[in-house]
């Protein structure tokens, strides 16, 4: 691949399949720095600001939040990282957990609601929601 230094802020967005507004957003998070405008009037991304972009996109597709990313940004040890991933891996687990749960009682209601009566599926699904 070509080096693809002083980068516009769309060629940046495009080379890494963002739109623009998203590496903004990175920016006023403090995620990705926000270069100095060059002769040009233009400001120019680096390679090293697409590889954080990259790293960005890649941690939140893990799932980590903006404030885990920011945490994870700059001098971090492999432990560091492996806490973080493994915070992350426990919150997984116990996503899964809670839909496994709302997959059994949505098995409940339909059951109920195919095989028995209005009375009894109203009920069902108004105590699910209570619950």
């Amino acid at each position: 691949m070509a080096a693809m230094s002083g980068m516009t802020i769309g060629k940046l967005a495009a080379a890494s399949g963002v739109s623009v507004e998203t590496v903004r957003f990175y920016q006023r998070r403090g995620l990705l720095a926000e270069p100095e405008r060059r002769g040009s009037g233009y400001r120019e991304y680096s390679e090293a600001d697409r590889s954080r972009l990259d790293f960005i996109r890649r941690a939140r597709r893990l799932g980590f939040t903006l404030g885990e990313i920011s945490d994870l940004i700059g001098p971090v040890q492999a432990g560091d990282i492996a806490r973080a991933a493994q915070a992350r891996l426990a919150a997984v687990n116990e996503q899964i957990a809670e839909l496994t749960r709302q997959r059994c009682r949505l098995r409940q209601l339909v059951h109920l609601c195919e095989h028995g009566d209005g009375a009894q599926c109203a009920a069902l699904l108004l105590a699910s929601r209570e619950g």
